[in-house]
């Protein structure tokens, strides 16, 4: 329980299991409904064309109108593939459990590196959301060792550079015209899930470094 709140919160950490996703969110949500959980909150990551030295966007979508309103949120029209985030946000609908699910945008060019600055932002957005401060000295760290290493990495490829410069470019752009960046991260969204669902996502350039 966080000093900060009046009540607790329950963590649950793991990997997505490739089977029997209908078993894994019963588990889950009846093990939420057990403790009297008054909400869910999913923190995942997504692929998009946004630059690492800029900082990590997150979009957020809720279960029910008021939620959306409440907390700020969007309410989710996605309609196609997705994975087990997706099937367990459904079966906490099914039992009338509000459920928030987060997103941080990380750069694909770097998809095989863990983003420290995604996790920070996902951490800061969480925090917001539950109205209380979590302890993110050691990711502020990481995420700047992150940009750096990444910078680094980029300058040695002169076609990187040049298309990270671009993200660059749009993105001070769309931070001074003020323009909400929800239904941009949303499309990223649906194009990421479709290109996972088909098993043939774009080059990675991380992965030669």
């Amino acid at each position: 329980r966080p000093p900060s709140l009046d009540h607790d919160v329950v963590l649950l950490l793991g990997i997505e299991p490739n089977l029997r996703w209908r078993t894994f969110t019963d588990i889950v949500v009846g093990f939420a409904k057990e403790l009297g959980t008054e909400l869910v909150v999913t923190l995942g990551a997504l692929l998009a064309d946004v630059p690492h030295t800029r900082p990590c966007p997150v979009t957020g979508t809720a279960s029910d109108e008021q939620l959306v309103d409440r907390l700020g949120l969007s309410a989710s029209r996605y309609e196609g593939p997705t994975g087990v985030v997706g099937v367990l946000h459904d079966a906490c609908r099914g039992v009338d459990l509000p459920s928030v699910s987060l997103w941080a945008a990380v750069p694909h060019y770097v998809s095989l590196t863990p983003s420290p600055r995604a996790a920070l932002a996902l951490c800061e957005r969480l925090g917001d959301l539950l109205g209380t401060s979590i302890g993110t000295e050691e990711l502020e760290e990481a995420s700047s060792a992150y940009v750096d290493q990444v910078s680094e990495a980029v300058s040695s490829d002169p076609d990187t550079a040049t298309y990270v410069e671009e993200l660059e470019a749009r993105a001070d752009e769309i931070l001074e015209e003020d323009v909400p960046s929800g239904e941009a991260l949303a499309a990223e969204l649906t194009r990421f899930l479709r290109n996972r669902e088909r098993g043939n996502g774009e080059p990675d350039f991380a992965s030669d470094q």
